[in-house]
């Protein structure tokens, strides 16, 4: 077992930080918990030693009810260790925490009057539904310390047990704790075990308990694994989480480190390295990490806006996963980016069963998705029922899917169904004018302070664009397209002011504004040109709600800023992008100006896009991903984006 002194275990810390890997906390006072996560659980962190504040279970939803919409599941937190030194509790002196981004590890250093402790906290990347507590402890005098540990079984779990149990191996017994409960009216089940793993100076009496004695300056370390299952991944939930926790004891702690850290290895061959600037490369390596945290290669699901962080909107997949956190990963990493679409593709059926049963054709995505691809938006939303461009983002991320990988038998197989379902809804949504042109009634936009406008910019813009793509694909895979597809894109109506400002909704006079809408137009749509872009997004820059508005919009000013290379304004748009919502003391992006939520994915990649295709110069094009030329700002050295493919 490994057994680093404290001191040491700092002086790594402090080493990775200087390099941009590594984010320090020292003061609680303000404190927004951080999360661990392997794209299955996430394991949200707190600030006392020990202490987990919840555990996020990706595979798993409680059913919605009357009243009540499906939700993520809170998962057993099978980590619940507490520690007693000589038999009493001990007061906590010196604290510190630490994030290794680059090991994927959650650090708590910290001392009491009789030793000094470091805690290390992981999602296991390299087993889905485990997750892992490490402690060593050094003696700064003579003691004996007792750790015990409990699991904690949240609310959402009825007909709830816990036992401890010697499970008798071919090679001896092995002490585990497990517990287990139902959910969805018992029809679903969940089971957590755990195990201590010990180095020889530890000894272990029973299931919930192990203690060591040392000398001044002698050190020893031990490990918890806890691993959770939902009859959503395994239909013998109670026999395979024992399974599990059995097989990290037969590993040993090295192995499921050294393994972990080789799985990290393989997510950072897509970094962003931005050089000369200390801040803004933590803060943009933050963000990655936690769009890494969030989904896994095989899981063929998407990402929720707060991605594994908490239950915020019920864990639910919305716009956000196509529009805002799927481009930067389809350059970094697109055989995790086409997750998010497959996602889409097998929810297909059920975005055909609600298009029909709005009398509508082809698929009707919802606006809020979970597991079943059944729309789960709450009632009084009345986003579930109007916001249908996500009908178009999906077709557009589809399309975007294709052009990255340029692999046509995925194409046909799995994007040309989406693309063309899309299609043939919005054939039956838009509506004719006398003039002979066409437009979209009714509907809630990417600002939804206005409801059931008509003739949305962005609404219209993405279908316009999601049609031209469905010709596009039709060609590609040798299927003839429906004429009307590119009569849709061509006729459809984009409202505009007398001097060319497009004009957000076909009844908008200048109120204010929840995020970007017509500005899209400008980017991701590439619809615009120069002029039109840049005077867009001076009528519209002083619009936006500055304090109840998501963290999205500067964002989208920043690229279309540098591409104009307009380098100051595209600067501050960036900065005005992340600096505002982030909270200490990690940096935990909030969704809002004034908010305090867990950390917000989809505001992470909206940002990362602003250094990607902004000042980094890539784009997506027929070709595949574009590089450009790239734009520094000021104060920054340069900006290397590396991929599995290569750098630019």
């Amino acid at each position: 077992m490994r057994g680093l002194l404290l001191i040491v275990s700092l002086l790594l810390a402090l080493e990775s930080y200087a390099d941009g890997w590594s984010i320090e906390a020292d003061d609680r006072r303000a404190y927004s918990p951080a999360t661990m996560a392997n794209g299955e659980l996430g394991v949200v962190v707190g600030a006392e030693p020990f202490r987990i504040e919840k555990i996020i279970v990706g595979s798993g939803y409680e059913r919605g009810t009357a009243g009540q919409v499906s939700c993520i599941l809170s998962g057993i937190n099978p980590l619940g260790l507490s520690m007693r030194i000589n038999g009493r509790s001990s007061a906590v002196r010196s604290w510190h925490q630490s994030i290794d981004m680059r090991c994927g590890v959650h650090r708590t250093y910290f001392s009491t009057a009789e030793a000094e402790i470091v805690c290390s906290v992981r999602a296991l990347r390299n087993m889905p539904h485990a997750v892992m507590m490490e402690v060593e402890i050094r003696a700064l005098r003579s003691m004996t310390a007792e750790f015990r540990n409990s699991h904690l079984l949240p609310d959402n779990l009825s007909d709830r047990h816990s036992e401890s149990r010697t499970v008798w191996c071919e090679d001896g017994g092995r002490k585990v704790q497990r517990s287990w409960g139902s959910y969805n009216g018992g029809r679903s089940h969940m089971a957590a075990t755990s195990v201590f793993i010990c180095d020889d100076r530890f000894r272990q009496t029973d299931a919930e308990s192990v203690a060591v004695t040392l000398g001044k300056g002698e050190t020893a370390s031990f490990g918890v694994v806890g691993s959770i299952c939902t009859t959503d991944a395994f239909a013998d939930v109670w026999n395979e989480s024992e399974r599990q926790a059995i097989y990290a004891v037969r590993s040993g702690m090295e192995a499921l480190v050294s393994s972990h850290e080789e799985e990290w290895a393989r997510l950072w061959s897509g970094d962003i390295e931005i050089t000369g600037n200390e801040e803004v490369q933590r803060a943009v390596r933050f963000a990655l990490f936690n769009i890494y945290s969030s989904i896994r290669e095989g899981s063929r699901r998407s990402i929720a806006p707060m991605g594994l962080t908490s239950q915020g909107y019920n864990g639910h997949i919305f716009w956000d996963a196509e529009m805002w956190i799927y481009p930067v990963l389809s350059v970094l990493h697109p055989e995790l980016a086409r997750e998010m679409i497959s996602y889409r593709a097998d929810r297909l059926e059920p975005a055909r069963r609600r298009a029909a049963a709005y009398g509508y054709r082809g698929a009707m995505f919802p606006w809020e998705s979970d597991d079943t691809g059944e729309e789960s938006t709450p009632t009084f939303a009345l986003t579930g029922p109007l916001e249908h461009h996500i009908t178009a983002d999906v077709a557009i991320a589809a399309w975007n899917c294709y052009r990255v990988s340029g692999d046509i038998g995925w194409l046909r197989r799995e994007g040309w169904p989406l693309i063309r379902s899309c299609a043939e809804f919005w054939c039956s949504r838009v509506a004719d004018n006398d003039d002979g042109s066409l437009s979209i009634r009714n509907v809630v936009g990417a600002d939804e302070y206005a409801i059931g406008v008509d003739d949305n910019a962005f609404t219209n813009g993405a279908v316009r664009l999601a049609m031209e793509y469905a010709v596009s694909a039709a060609g590609v895979c040798g299927e003839e397209p429906d004429p009307a597809w590119s009569s849709i894109a061509e006729r459809l109506r984009i409202c505009t002011f007398e001097d060319g400002t497009t004009r957000e909704h076909g009844s908008y006079a200048g109120e204010m504004i929840k995020q970007a809408d017509a500005n899209l137009l400008g980017y991701p749509l590439g619809l615009l040109d120069r002029e039109s872009r840049l005077r867009d997004m001076e009528y519209y820059l002083d619009r936006i709600d500055p304090e109840n508005g998501p963290a999205m919009s500067h964002c989208v000013f920043a690229v279309q800023y540098a591409r104009a290379g307009m380098v100051e304004m595209a600067l501050e748009m960036f900065e005005r992008s992340y600096k505002p919502y982030v909270r200490p003391p990690f940096g935990v992006f909030s969704e809002t100006a004034g908010g305090d939520n867990p950390y917000f994915v989809t505001g992470a990649g909206g940002m990362l896009q602003a250094v990607v295709f902004g000042f980094g110069g890539l784009r997506i094009g027929d070709e595949g991903i574009v590089s450009d030329e790239k734009v520094v700002p000021r104060g920054w050295g340069d900006i290397v984006i590396h991929t599995p493919r290569g750098d630019y």
